[in-house]
């Protein structure tokens, strides 16, 4: 099967790197672009359009099982089946040491960032199981490799995905599925756009600033050039991976 005959499902299409991602995956897939924000999910389906890629727009909440359920029932009705997924969708953490993290705040980001991974990939894997085949790629982050200041339960969540993505690539890798995870360092995106001022309103800034190797934020684009490679039929041999792309944030 032809990549022009396959299918992607990318949650957060609506903006940042689910954006960039979608119109790059585009060019080869049918797209099912998912988003809470239907304003946006809905500007980047245009977008996808208006370079001639084919696609559907499905609103949810990725917290909410039926949500994730009729995205999933809403891709396979239109295309047929999931070949890859994209479990992008994420949100960050207001600075704060442990103490200090309000518990409302701890269940929105255990709620987004681990429950509706956990969720997206439940209900994709069951698709794939089907078909005997698929990809799955998590987004995860340098903090789930390594501990954050001031950004423990955001850490904690994406420390989480590691751990779903390992234990899931070693469940299904018989069945012809892969699991995988991307972790980006920081990237430039309008998720992470007011970072530096809740830096400021917490009293800390974080020495990894300081350690940006490179000494620049990626841009959406050069997280979505390896979105695409994994997407790929290059990245056939590769499961259980984490795939980090920091500019050496983490060495």
């Amino acid at each position: 099967m032809s990549n022009l005959e396959q299918v992607a499902v990318i949650t957060g299409a609506g903006s940042g790197i689910g954006r960039v991602t979608s119109l790059k995956l585009a060019a080869n897939y049918k797209v099912v672009l998912v988003d809470f924000n239907a304003e946006t999910g809905e500007e980047t389906l245009q977008l996808v359009k208006s370079q001639g890629g084919e696609g559907i727009f499905v609103q949810a909440n990725v917290a909410k099982s039926e949500d994730v359920q009729n995205f999933v029932n809403k891709a396979v009705e239109a295309y047929g089946r999931i070949d890859f997924f994209f479990n992008n969708a994420g949100v960050v953490q207001k600075f704060a040491k442990t103490a200090d993290v309000e518990e409302a705040e701890f269940d929105r980001l255990v709620a987004v960032n681990l429950k509706g991974v956990f969720l997206g990939m439940k209900y994709v894997l069951k698709v794939m199981e089907k078909q005997g085949s698929g990809h799955i790629l998590n987004t995860a982050s340098t903090a789930g490799i390594r501990s954050e200041h001031s950004a423990g339960v955001y850490s904690a969540t994406k420390h989480g995905v590691v751990g779903l993505t390992k234990s899931a690539a070693m469940e299904y890798v018989k069945q012809g599925i892969r699991v995988n995870a991307i972790c980006p360092g920081g990237v430039k995106t309008p998720l992470t756009q007011n970072v530096a001022k809740s830096f400021q309103e917490g009293g800390y800034v974080p020495e990894e600033i300081s350690n940006m190797r490179m000494g620049r934020p990626a841009e959406p684009e050069e997280i979505a050039g390896v979105v695409a490679f994994m997407a790929s039929p290059d990245s056939s041999y590769m499961t259980g991976s984490l795939v980090t792309v920091d500019g050496g944030l983490t060495l």
